[in-house]
Order: C-alpha cells, then structure tokens, then sequence
C-alpha cells in the first residue's frame, strides 16, 4: 500500500510516518510548499493522501484571517480538485473539532451544526462544505478528520507550558477552573488512521478523533506532578482575578491571555463512538492517561539530553 502525506515535516506528518513505515506502508512526502506539486507524478500512484499540511491555530493572534484561508481552505480545495481527477482512491482531510465550535457544553458529536468562531475553525470548516459538496466518482472514499488536542513526543504547545509551571515548583494559579477535556495521543491518532486506511469497506464520511478517557486540567497538572515525582500543587485564584489579569494579557504581551486561559481551563468533550462503531473496536490502544504519560516523560528525557 502507498500512501502521500502533506505536511509530512510536521509533528503529526513525522509520528504518523514513522508509525506506517513500522506497517509495511509505502509512504511518500508530498510537499506543498510550491506549484510543482500539481505536476508531482507521486500524486497518482498512490492508494490515499493524508492532508496534514494546514496553518495550525496562533493563540498569540498574530497570524491574519487571510493567511489561514489561504493555506487551510484554498489550498485543500485545490489539492481536493485534483485528487477527483486522479486515480487515487482515498482522501483524508485533516481539519478540526474547532471547524465545528469553540466551545462545547455537554459532549462534541459529529452531527453537530458548525459555528465556528476563529478563523482558523472557518477555514477548516469552508474548506470541509466545499469537499462534502462535491459528488465522488466511483471508488473513491473522503474521510474528514476531527482530532482534539494532539500531543505526543516532540510537541510543543499549552501541554509543553503545563509541564514547565509544574516542573519549576509554580503552583496551579488555575485550579478554580473545574473542567473536563478530550485529548489524543498521537499513537492512538497513528493507529486510528492506520486501521481506516487498511480497510476497504469503511465509509466516507466525517469522523472525530479523541481519547477514550476525558480528564480535567487539575487531574493534568497532579499527573504531571506524578510522573516528575513532586507535591502536586493546586492553587484556587478566584476566577474574577484571573480574569482581570488575562484582559491585561490580551494588550500586552503576558504568558496568559484570553485565548491561552480558554485552552487551558474550558470543557471540551469530543466522541469517538462513531469511528471505533465504524472500525469493530471497543477501546484505543492507549488510555488518555497512558498517552499522556508518555509525552510527560518524553520533556522529562529531551531536557536530560
């Protein structure tokens, strides 16, 4: 089996690739960094393109609207273009549970209206009506992915920070904030697509992607605590403080702001019923907690490096 990745540099794009290659699949860069890849002959003897390459969201909000419609719509409409003119069977689209809302209340399904509220979740979602919108010719398959927040060895992120507050003794400033989260080990995001790509009979569609196990930030940072062997350390700053300082955060640059402090302390809940019903499966290879152990562990080991 051949299989083209974009975005194959990336975080993800690098996990996934070394994951494949322990499987026997054939996979091939496919970069998109100029126009030349519209005359790529790798594009059309391959089984299925994984379309990882995208402008990932900027919680510094630096980055302009245009920049993130440029690379995750238009671009992905052309690369979608051409792979309905190919021969090439499947198409994976990775996009976001963000392309569907920005905050969650009870638990993210897949039939759920999108409203997103960034431009990054609008460029995913425009990019996801123009892919559903186009009739498939037969014998091609488009999946569209939904991950939550990936982590993994060699990310970098808001997990990243958490582990540096903890690791420096800083007690939790956040622990007023009750929370639940879905997360995604990137060995069980490699093993879901895997399994998808390997099988034959599963249907297009839409799929979120996310752990078993839901935990809240609290339960994070007493994790973090346990894997590095110190106190956990919860401190309750009423929220009405916290949220004084982050309007400050959002004028001037500070370590918190309004959209770091939402990443670290909203509830977002994402099912992966519909993609383990559609596999056979009953659980991911990895708990959350297992998962998210070993990431811990990796910033334990590159930092001894």
């Amino acid at each position: 089996m051949k299989v083209a990745i974009t975005g194959a540099s990336g975080f993800v794009g690098q996990n996934l690739s070394s994951y494949f290659g322990k499987k026997a699949v054939d996979v091939q860069n496919f970069s998109l960094r100029t126009d030349d890849w519209k005359q790529n002959a790798v594009f059309f003897n391959v089984d299925a393109i994984i379309h990882l390459a995208g402008k990932a969201h900027d919680t510094s909000n630096t980055s302009s609207d245009a920049e993130y419609f440029q690379v995750n719509r238009d671009l992905t409409i052309q690369l979608f273009d051409k792979y309905l003119e190919s021969s090439v069977r499947d198409f994976f689209f990775f996009s976001s549970v963000k392309a569907v809302a920005d905050t969650v209340d009870t638990i993210l399904f897949e039939g759920a209206d999108s409203k997103p509220k960034t431009a990054y979740g609008r460029s995913k979602f425009e990019a996801e009506k123009y892919i559903l919108s186009k009739e498939l010719p037969i014998g091609k398959r488009v999946f569209i992915i939904r991950p939550c927040m990936i982590h993994g060895p060699g990310n970098k992120g808001n997990l990243n920070l958490l582990y540096k507050i903890v690791e420096k003794g800083i007690p939790w400033p956040l622990a007023s904030f009750e929370n639940e989260r879905s997360f995604l080990g990137i060995d069980n995001l490699s093993f879901l697509l895997f399994s998808m790509v390997k099988r034959a009979d599963l249907p297009s569609g839409i799929y979120h992607f996310a752990d078993d196990e839901m935990l809240s930030t609290n339960e994070l940072v007493t994790l973090i605590s346990t894997v590095l062997k110190k106190k956990v350390k919860l401190m309750r700053i009423p929220r009405s403080i916290v949220n004084n300082l982050v309007k400050i955060g959002d004028v001037i640059s500070l370590p918190l702001n309004s959209e770091r402090l939402k990443k670290l302390t909203e509830s977002y809940v994402v099912s992966n019923e519909k993609i383990k019903n559609a596999l056979g499966i009953e659980r991911l290879p990895l708990t959350a907690k297992e998962g998210l152990e070993i990431t811990i562990s990796s910033f334990i080991k590159n930092k001894n490096q």
